[in-house]
């Protein structure tokens, strides 16, 4: 008895030992996504895919934020209605519901905020919310789908946003081997990997790229140390807030899952996430990385992904005649 006694307070001891660690790291692990009406999130896979939000019929919120590569385009800049180049790089929706706004300047509280902001750009999708509830309305497969979720015939754009940020809500991107590591499994990273960290930690990074995301929980400026040279207009949080004191301040991007949502930065200057990580350590931190140095820390970076969304494509439901046709894009 006493010996089962022993084995019970050890084992309480390495639990509470393990739950210590964890809160004890700048960084936590990603939990997984808790489904609560999955009509509505059906609904918003649906939409998510479906082109006809846009004007041309051609571009969906997967079109930036593809599912097969991160949640992002992999383009420096995104290509939006009639092949327009967009001013700014497409962050990856996964795990963007950790995120305290969306879009680089924060301008959008939430995800359903954000949903409706692509959709009447005229960059973008090139459509306007009349529009889309109109082709929406027009199809009697959404129509139902419409009712189940929210129990009227009438589509409406807020709910429209409210289905799209439902199901990005379930991107999240669990079991990273960082976060094995986190909750006890020290083999689950390379000694590498462990170096990695440790200098991502003590070099400050941890600094601004914290929490269950590493990242996305906080605005700063990108050129702390030394000015940065951006290939892009954007400016940053002053536009939201009117503040001079805001310019060039950035949301912080979430690292989860970074080796696969190259290229970096607001302006998708960085290709690689070696000369992210030395173009951070020089403005942000003053720090010059050697070689070596750099690789470790690259090679942590890369034990941040995580299980990928997977879920069978959706069947779209098909126009009726009275759907509203697509305009083609203008011709260059």
């Amino acid at each position: 008895m006493m010996q089962l006694k022993l084995l019970a307070a050890s084992l309480a001891l390495a639990g509470s030992s393990a739950v210590w660690a964890v809160a004890s790291e700048p960084i936590s692990p990603i939990q997984p996504a808790k489904v609560t009406q999955p009509a509505l999130v059906e609904l918003g896979m649906k939409l998510y895919f479906d082109p006809r939000l846009s004007k041309s019929g051609f571009i969906s919120c997967n079109s930036c934020h593809n599912l097969s590569m991160g949640g992002t385009d992999n383009l420096k800049t995104s290509i939006g209605h009639n092949w327009n180049e967009g001013p700014i790089n497409a962050p990856t929706v996964l795990n963007s519901s950790l995120n305290l706004a969306q879009f680089w300047d924060g301008r959008a509280k939430d995800l359903q905020a954000q949903a409706g902001g692509p959709i009447a750009n005229p960059g973008e999708m090139g459509s306007n919310h009349l529009l889309a509830v109109e082709v929406l309305q027009s199809i009697p497969g959404y129509v139902l789908e419409f009712k189940k979720a929210f129990g009227s015939d009438k589509v409406t754009i807020e709910e429209v946003t409210k289905a799209i940020a439902a199901f990005e809500e379930t991107l999240v991107t669990p079991n990273a081997r960082f976060d094995k590591w986190l909750k006890g499994d020290k083999k689950a990273i390379t000694a590498d990997e462990l170096a990695g960290y440790k200098l991502f930690k003590e070099s400050g990074c941890t600094g601004c790229h914290n929490g269950p995301a590493v990242g996305g929980n906080s605005y700063q400026k990108m050129g702390v140390v030394a000015p940065y040279n951006a290939s892009s207009p954007a400016q940053g949080r002053v536009g939201v807030t009117g503040n001079d004191a805001d310019r060039f301040n950035f949301k912080v991007p979430t690292l989860r899952n970074v080796e696969l949502t190259y290229p970096y930065f607001h302006d998708g200057a960085a290709n690689t996430l070696k000369e992210a990580v030395d173009t951070m350590a020089r403005i942000q931190l003053g720090k010059t990385f050697t070689a070596e140095e750099n690789a470790k820390v690259v090679a942590f970076l890369k034990t941040l992904t995580g299980d990928q969304p997977s879920f069978k494509l959706p069947q779209l439901p098909p126009s009726s005649d009275s759907t509203p046709r697509p305009e083609p894009f203008a011709k260059k």
